[in-house]
């Protein structure tokens, strides 16, 4: 099993964004640099319009029916963000790998991540292992970081509610 830690954060970090969208541009950099990740340069207004515009289009990678035009869709984002992978130490925190160029702005800097972590989690759990909540009236997408890779529930609630509504059918249709 071939498992990549770079995937998991920024994946995590998209999903966040997108189920609990930030409201201000000074929130979304400090949800970022809660997140672990470390801006260069001064946050702009349009670094949230613009970050919108990319978690849409990553959500649908998310919602891709197929393997081959998940991959399709997100080639197109990492084409969008393409940098040669660097070795920085930018923060003083040691060396690391960057997917993105030197002094982008926080919007472009978060597609880049975004794609390449995205990229990293599906090539190395799977590619089938991002999708939306199976529960009755949930829409919330997930990314499957299981050891199995059979989420189907974008959290333990939703999962315990969809559990219990199965359990209520069974027992109803057994009393009739």
């Amino acid at each position: 099993m071939h498992i990549n830690p770079y995937g998991e954060e920024p994946v995590r970090l998209a999903l966040e964004l997108v189920n609990d969208p930030p409201g201000t541009a000074a929130e979304l950099a400090h949800r970022c640099r809660r997140a672990g990740f470390v801006i260069d340069l001064p946050i702009r207004d349009d670094d949230l319009t613009a970050t919108r515009a990319f978690l849409a289009d990553w959500l649908g990678v998310v919602d891709a029916p197929a393997e081959h035009v998940r991959a399709e869709r997100l080639n197109v984002l990492l084409h969008q963000a393409t940098a040669y992978p660097r070795l920085t130490n930018h923060a003083g925190d040691g060396w690391h790998l960057h997917y993105r160029d030197p002094g982008l702005p926080l919007a472009s800097a978060l597609r880049a991540l975004i794609s390449a972590g995205t990229a990293l989690h599906l090539s190395g759990r799977g590619i089938h292992r991002l999708g939306r909540c199976a529960a009755a009236g949930c829409t919330r997408p997930f990314a499957d970081f299981s050891r199995t890779g059979r989420q189907r529930y974008c959290s333990p609630a939703c999962a315990n509610r969809d559990a219990v509504r199965r359990h209520r059918h069974r027992t109803t249709a057994d009393q009739t």
